[in-house]
Parts: structure tokens; sequence; C-alpha cells
């Protein structure tokens, strides 16, 4: 889900006793005993025939009828799994809920599914299927509701979305109703009923839904580049961020019925939206997963396995970071936190990210004795081909408070004065650029080269006091690095996100004619640049006391408003600069075109923004 394409377009528990498991070191089987789950090394071993796996498909009923037809919705869920399960024995399922096998398709390649005679798969889109089933697991790929086989209307998130995708689960568990492909009852009989999901973008955030419902049996999740609020999906801080009825246009982008059908539930999507104001509303809470009525994050049981782009301009960082901060103490997790846009990282780092999958799933959903809850939480990329590894994220920082300064600088204390700007809509790249050239609809501010390295891991926040000659203004913030060196390049959705193809292939895992598992690969896409925008943050000034409330401004009055800034992790190199940038609306990531065209005063002594920063700087691997 790119906007590129918007705008053109706890522990591990005990095992069933069916589960036998044979650890590498035991006596050899007999040329006639049947394959049963083997691990060596701490990882399950591909022993199964992907091949011969067993390939089939039932419809599970949902608690919900989005489409308003008197009926239940129906939900496809197309299976392959080890031929042994047709004889006894029962495995963990691998779960991939997505609205995309119609259109545009999955993954960074757009893969599509194929069907035989009989309608079961030949093709299972992305590389999990080939991977994990010859290592002893099912793998399930569901329509979510409203899209390719499966009843109903999609709702960009909304109730039904989930709870199709919890039915699921609870059948999995025996405690929902499927049909096979002759209409009869049938049951999951083959599996030990503990699932994992995963997904990316849109189909990340229904694997945090349908956790925040609690189900029992979803043991884990892995959420990539993932929304939790839906409102911040179109929304920052009241302003919008995308383009109007952008609801309704992802519901008819990934529905392939005719329009007519769902046309009531989509305009009344558009029209509970609000994009007139921008407000969060009630319809906006129930397509929010950490404190929304359907699916709350101090309700998620299922372990999480999560991957945020710090420079993803589609799915921003506060989605990741919120949801995050929320989930119950005890819940096991795992975070990569990248410098990319939005990326599933199987294209950034995928032999790491395999490796690492695979022991996440072997762990959560086999039982397998390995130490991927002993490595470090978070891995972090801090530039090109550099990573380190720490305990959690963000790491231990402390606040500094950093104030501008009437020369232009950025101070430890208040100054005294004011500076203004008038209120208007430009790039991130006119507004960072030659920061000490005078700019009537910006103001910059920058400390002294670093004598260290500084490392900022975490969300900072601004505080402004300004006066307005008009009711409101869409107020911005950049924190931009000045030093010239080689950074990732690329974040925008219709330049690679930060990564490039190169001239080489490889397979992941077992293959068919019609199902290769095979990929081309990519590299960290770098370009060698004078400044980056590290983290920015922009309010509507009138929302500044309540997202669900606008409060107008009264001209020439001054008040103080303060808000948090994307979350980022970076490192600021030493020699390099800090900048500090209060700007208007950003061309770059709201859909306002002109700005507002307010007059900004801004207080100096009034003014600061706080800066969670890692004492020295952490050594690359």
């Amino acid at each position: 889900m790119s906007k590129s394409q918007r705008r053109g377009f706890l522990p591990a528990v005990a095992l069933a006793t069916a589960l036998v498991v044979v650890v590498a070191g035991a006596p050899a089987a007999s040329a006639t005993a049947k394959p049963k789950i083997e691990i060596s090394g701490g990882l399950t071993q591909p022993v199964f025939s992907y091949e011969d796996a067993i390939r089939e498909y039932v419809r599970v009923q949902s608690p919900v009828d989005s489409d308003g037809d008197g009926k239940k919705d129906l939900v496809r869920v197309d299976i392959i799994r080890p031929k042994e399960t047709g004889s006894g024995l029962k495995v963990p399922v691998i779960m991939h809920q997505s609205p995309y096998f119609d259109e545009p398709g999955v993954g960074f390649g757009l893969d599509h599914k194929k069907y035989d005679a009989d309608g079961n798969l030949t093709k299972f889109p992305l590389f999990y299927d080939n991977y994990f089933v010859p290592r002893g697991y099912a793998f399930v790929s569901v329509d979510m509701i409203g899209t390719r086989l499966s009843d109903g209307c999609p709702t960009s998130g909304g109730p039904s979305d989930v709870l199709g995708g919890k039915a699921v689960i609870d059948w999995l568990n025996g405690r929902a109703t499927a049909y096979d492909a002759k209409g009869a009852p049938v049951k999951a009989a083959w599996t030990t009923g503990r699932t994992g999901m995963i997904g990316h973008s849109y189909e990340g955030s229904l694997t945090m839904g349908v956790a925040g419902t609690g189900v029992r049996g979803l043991e884990t999740i892995v959420p990539l580049a993932a929304p939790s609020s839906w409102y911040e999906m179109w929304r920052a801080n009241g302003t919008l961020t995308d383009f109007k009825g952008g609801q309704e246009w992802l519901a008819e982008r990934v529905d392939a019925d005719p329009d007519e059908k769902c046309a009531v539930v989509h305009q009344r999507m558009t029209a509970a939206s609000d994009d007139a104001t921008g407000d969060y509303n009630a319809y906006w809470h129930e397509l929010d997963y950490r404190t929304g009525p359907i699916s709350k994050v101090r309700n998620v049981r299922a372990s999480v396995f999560s991957v945020v782009g710090t420079q993803d301009r589609n799915v921003t960082a506060d989605q990741f970071s919120t949801w995050w901060a929320g989930l119950p103490r005890g819940v096991q997790r795992k975070v990569w936190v990248t410098q990319y846009g939005h990326l599933d990282p199987f294209w950034a780092r995928r032999d790491v990210w395999v490796n690492t999958l695979h022991q996440w799933f072997d762990h959560e959903l086999m039982g397998v004795s390995n130490d991927i809850m002993r490595q470090p939480r978070a891995d972090v990329q801090l530039g090109p081909d550099r990573w380190i590894t720490q305990a959690d994220w963000p790491a231990p920082t402390r606040t500094t408070t950093l104030r501008p300064q009437q020369d232009g600088s950025l101070g430890r204390t208040p100054s005294t004065g004011t500076g203004s700007y008038l209120e208007t809509s430009q790039t991130e790249t006119a507004m960072a650029g030659d920061p000490g050239t005078t700019d009537p609809h910006r103001l910059a501010y920058l400390t002294p080269p670093l004598n260290n390295a500084m490392r900022l891991s975490g969300t900072p926040s601004v505080s402004l006091r300004v006066k307005l000659d008009r009711p409101t203004a869409n107020l911005g913030v950049m924190l931009v690095d000045y030093g010239q060196d080689t950074r990732i390049h690329g974040v925008d959705p219709s330049q690679g996100q930060g990564l490039k193809l190169i001239d080489d292939e490889d397979c992941v895992g077992e293959s068919t004619a019609d199902d290769d598992g095979c990929y081309q690969r990519a590299a960290d896409n770098t370009v060698t640049s004078g400044f980056q925008v590290v983290a920015r943050g922009i309010m509507d000034a009138q929302n500044h006391r309540s997202l669900s409330h606008p409060t107008p401004l009264t001209p020439g009055k001054s008040y103080q408003i303060t808000w948090s800034m994307l979350p980022q992790d970076y490192e600021f190199k030493a020699g390099h600069r800090l900048g500090l940038v209060l700007t208007g609306t950003n061309a770059d990531v709201t859909v306002a075109e002109t700005g507002t065209g307010t007059k900004v005063t801004v207080d100096l002594a009034g003014t600061s923004v706080s800066l969670p920063l890692v004492a020295g700087t952490s050594g690359g691997r």
C-alpha cells in the first residue's frame, strides 16, 4: 500500500502429544517410516515434501454480515499442509490474511494466486509456504472479507476486516464452523491450533487487529510496517496527510466485485471519516487497535516480532511505537528498526530475516528450544549496511532540550526575541535546504558542528509559543542532519523505499512448476548528500488541545503548543550540525497544496525541542 499508488494509483508451551519431534543425534528412522518433525541446531528441518503437500480450501463462517445481504460472510481460506497431516500428524499454522490477492497483488513483486481445476491453489504468493511447509508447518492464505473469493465488503481496517481473521483462528482451534469444497462442515483436525500471523502494511495491521481481540490460539504475530490506527494512516494531528476519500478509495481498490455491491458501505465510510475537518471521531475510534472497541493493545496475548521503517512516509513510525509501548509487560517481543521506507525486510536483509523468522516461529509455534529469546530484543539500522543490536527499543536515553537563538543557532538556554514566517506549502528539500539563507516561509536554527557523534533514539517533542494572524495554521517542524554523508536514498514510494534491485536471484524453500519461491535480490540504495531530514512533525493548530474538538485560535493571542514528533533512531556524526526547521505545510506529507497563508510569529523564549539522546555512540556490525 504505497502512497505513490494512491496518488497515481509468552514463553513456549508443550506441544500436543500427537506431535513427534526427532532430535538430531537420535537413531536413524527406517526407510519406510513416515517423516516426523525434525530439529537440528535449534531449527526445524525440511523433511516433508512440498510437491506432495495437501492443497485444499475451506470457507469459514464469520460473525459479521458486512454487505448487508442477510447472511454471515464466509471467509475463503486456502491451505497447504504436509501430506502426513492426513494420517495423524498435527502441525502449527502460519497464517497470511491479505486484502491484496486481487489488486494490486501481494508483496514487492505483486504476486497473485493460481488455481487448479478443483479450485485449489497451485501457487501461494510469497515464500512462506515454500519455506515452512517442508519444515512441518501448515500455511493458510486468507482472502480478507470483501476481497478475492470471500464474501462481504472490505472496510479499510474496520471491524469486519478484523473479525473475519479472528474467525479463522477460532476455526483452527475448534470454535467456529467451516465448509469444504462440497459445502460440508469440516474441522481442522490436522493442526495443534497454535497459529502465527504475518503480514505487511494493511496485512500487518490485520495481525495487530486480530491480536487485540485477545483470541486464544493466536500465539504470535509478525506485523511489518503496519498501521495500528487507521486515523493516523490519513491524518497527522488534525491535518489531512493523504487525499480525500482515502478510506473509500482503498476499499474499492482491493474489491474486485462490481462497484454497486458495496457502494452504500463505502459511501458511509467516506461520510463517517469526515475529511472536511480531519478530526478524530467515533468512526476512527472503531478503527483504532490501541484503545478501540474491537481491538485493544492491552488485550494482546500473542508474542510480537515487529518491523518498522523510520523513514516510512506511508505508515509512519508512531504507528509502531505507540502500539509497542502499550503492549502488556508480559508479552514477549522483538523488533527491527530500519532507516528504510515502507518495506518488507525480506527484500532488505533477506538471509538474516529468513533465519530470524525461522527461529521465531520454531520457538513460538513449535516450542523448539533455541536462543531467539536470549538474543538482543532490537536490531537497529544506523545507516547503509550498518546494523547494531541492543536490549530493547528505544535505547536508554537522557532528554536534552535545545532552544532556538536570535542568531540562528540552537543552544541550551532560553533566548529572547521573535521570528516569523508565512505558512505555506513546500517540499522538505525546499524547507531544509540552504539553512543559512533567509526564507519567508520557514525559520532555521543550527547547532555548532558536533564534537562527538550523537544518537537520537525514541520520540522527540517540540513546544512552540506562537501567535497567529488567523484562526489556525499547519505548524510544521523538522529535525535535520546537516553534513556531507552517504545515506539511504529513495525512501519515497516511487523510488524503491530505500532499496534497489540487483542482478541476482535466490530461491527460498522448495519449488514446484507453478510456485518456485525464487526472487530477485536487492541492496541498499544510497546517495551522498549534504543533509537529510531525520524526523518531522505537523499539527493543525486548532487541534492542539483535542483531535476530536477543534478550538480555533484567537488572532494575536499567544498560545503554547506542544506535541510529539515522529519517532526515530538516528546517529548524527561528529562534525555534523543538527538543525531545527520551523515550517508550515509539508508538501511531502500533507495533502494541502497551498497552506493556510497564516503569518506565524514564534516567541523564542517559549520555544524548544526535546531530544531523547543516547550517551556516546554505538559501534556497527
